[in-house]
């Protein structure tokens, strides 16, 4: 699995996955189908899939803008908080994005995977100090 960090400008147009950053300054109520949570300030990851034209840039572009119609869970955050960056895989699957996230805290159960029957939940919170997979946390260093 070949991933890397980027932004909207430098992700790759294949399909596949990614593993979203979200930032919130702020407390935030989100909603999950029945559930919900009041989310507090902090960082985010968002496992997400993205298939259609325009494959991981396309898709990652709209994450990152604010001003959208809200149409998935994670909208609820992207339009509230600050989405800097993303980890993109090409050819990936984001549950197994989510699965090597496991250890991370999960704050909203069903959210972003309401149609996935493997999954809890595709949101982790990166607390502060919780370290990621080696990969994940070599790909962020070397674009910083």
């Amino acid at each position: 699995m070949t991933i890397a960090f980027v932004d909207a400008a430098t992700a790759p147009r294949e399909k596949g996955a990614y593993a979203l950053l979200i930032l919130l300054d702020a407390p935030l109520l989100v909603r999950a189908g029945r559930n919900a949570a009041i989310l507090p300030p902090g960082r985010y990851i968002y496992c997400g899939s993205a298939k259609g034209p325009g494959g991981l840039a396309a898709r990652l572009a709209r994450h990152m803008r604010r001003e959208k119609r809200a149409r998935w869970h994670v909208d609820q955050l992207t339009r509230a908080g600050k989405t800097p960056a993303a980890w993109a895989v090409p050819g990936g699957d984001e549950c197994a994005l989510n699965a090597e996230l496991s250890a991370l805290p999960m704050p909203l159960e069903g959210f972003g995977s309401s149609d996935c029957p493997r999954c809890e939940s595709h949101l982790r919170l990166w607390p502060e100090g919780a370290a990621l997979p080696s990969a994940w946390e070599n790909a962020r260093k070397g674009r910083d």
